[in-house]
């Protein structure tokens, strides 16, 4: 498991109603050593976040600025090297990584903003 440092529980993410339903976005929390990559995913009204780094070789899952999601927005892709993982826990299906999980990250949406849970 990969040492992280986060922000404060309640520290605010970004707006609810800016993620896309489904949709992802990447987020940088912190600056300089405590700098923490991170994606939010928004499925069927639920949020799930994971660390922006895939379990495989250690590297960012987009190779484009929110491009985390398969084309048919059901599946988290990895875009080095297509392994695919479920938007719900972060299992790896399939690709170099299977049966590992993304190291997901502790959010709840109060009062429509997505922060750091406790």
């Amino acid at each position: 498991m990969t040492k992280i440092e986060l922000p404060a529980p309640g520290t605010a993410i970004c707006r609810f109603g800016d993620l896309d339903d489904p949709g992802a976005k990447g987020i940088t929390l912190g600056e300089g050593k405590a700098r923490t990559n991170i994606f939010l995913v928004r499925k069927d009204g639920a949020v799930y976040a994971y660390l922006n780094l895939c379990p495989h070789a250690a590297t960012r899952l987009d190779n484009w600025p929110d491009r985390f999601l398969t084309q048919d927005e059901s599946r988290i892709l990895c875009g080095n090297h297509a392994a695919l993982f479920r938007i719900e826990d972060g299992l790896c299906t399939s690709g170099p990584c299977a049966g590992k999980h993304l190291e997901a990250v502790p959010v709840e949406v109060k009062d429509g903003v997505v922060r750091i849970a406790g």
